[in-house]
């Protein structure tokens, strides 16, 4: 069976487009809740396979979707590299700092750590649908560095833009995560992933100057890596507030998809990018959370818009916790035009 999202992704628009949506398995839905409460924390809750089977699969089990991604967190690399990583019950991760030569030197990929993940990935393909197609993931070198300096999220990242222009201690860290990330993205791939997705969550707090070293070149090393053992697996970037230089940034990388943020103009946008390039995204995720006839019209222009490209409808960031899963469903129904 021919599925939509890998024609997609292959440069043919399809229409209706497929869907599917960022953090679609997660904590609006009561049957992801239910199952967390099974596990101690969330680091095992992602790294043990019958429960992220389980989770990855619900949300295709109850809307249909074109695509299933894997439960995981961007931050399991990080933890196979030796960092110490926690998650503080509603405060989000926790890491120890490495922020100087000396913590990089303890820093060691270990492939077993991330064992579980390729279980799941296993299992994941082995249950889904036959038109259903399983993405894989990781983060961005850039978005995962922030992390493991600033010890957790939602800082103005000032420690890592001063240690980026520290270029022994900044190359070193991007060889680092690009080499892990790389072969992590492989392993997906060799378990079963039928395409991956890199986010690049904070693109937007680098500085012009940085942005190649630090966005565009990392990106590209990864995709190459990728390509060069899988030449055929489809790899969407999404540089989250990248605006103005997406279409730089997906001629830099050679990705085969761009992920957009609700922030920018989504046809101004794909005008901008190359013609084969699938475009995704980009509802904003309040409006899915609002429902009715405001986000149905929106999801219908933004359909319309896209008609003539390669196209993978999406929000513009992740299913927000408050969520009613009914919204989900309509936003479903509306894209395929029921």
């Amino acid at each position: 069976m021919v599925k939509k999202l890998l024609q997609v992704l292959a440069g043919e628009p399809v229409s209706p487009p497929p869907i599917w949506l960022m953090r679609q398995a997660g904590r609006y839905l009561p049957e992801y809740r239910a199952l967390r409460a099974n596990a101690k924390d969330f680091v095992q809750f992602c790294l043990t396979p019958e429960l992220a089977i389980e989770v990855t699969l619900q949300p295709v089990h109850r809307f249909d979707l074109d695509a299933a991604i894997l439960f995981a967190d961007i931050l399991l690399v990080p933890h196979a590299l030796g960092q110490k990583l926690w998650f503080a019950e509603g405060e989000g991760p926790r890491l120890e700092p490495v922020r100087d030569a000396g913590a990089l030197t303890k820093l060691s990929y270990d492939p077993a750590l991330l064992a579980p993940v390729m279980q799941t990935i296993k299992g994941v393909r082995a249950a889904l649908p036959p038109h259903v197609t399983l993405i894989g993931f990781a983060g961005a070198p850039w978005t995962v560095a922030t992390y493991m300096i600033e010890g957790q999220g939602g800082t103005d990242h000032a420690a890592s833009r001063g240690l980026a222009r520290d270029r022994a201690f900044f190359s070193r860290l991007m060889d680092i995560l690009v080499e892990s990330t790389g072969a992590y993205l492989i392993a997906q791939v060799d378990a079963g992933a039928e395409a991956l997705q890199i986010f690049e969550s904070w693109a937007a707090t680098v500085p012009d100057d940085l942005r190649r070293e630090a966005v565009f070149e990392p990106t590209a090393r990864i995709v190459k890596a990728v390509k060069a053992k899988h030449p055929k697996i489809p790899i969407i970037g999404f540089p989250r507030g990248g605006g103005a230089w997406l279409a730089d940034y997906a001629r830099a990388t050679g990705v085969d998809g761009v992920g957009i943020d609700q922030m920018t103009d989504m046809p101004a946008a794909a005008r901008t990018l190359p013609a084969h390039v699938a475009v995704q995204g980009n509802l904003d995720p309040d409006l899915l959370l609002a429902g009715g006839e405001a986000m149905k019209e929106k999801a219908r222009r933004l359909v319309e818009a896209m008609a003539a490209r390669p196209f993978i409808f999406n929000l513009g960031h992740g299913v927000v916790q408050p969520t009613p899963p009914e919204h989900v469903a309509q936003l479903v129904a509306t894209v395929r035009g029921a």
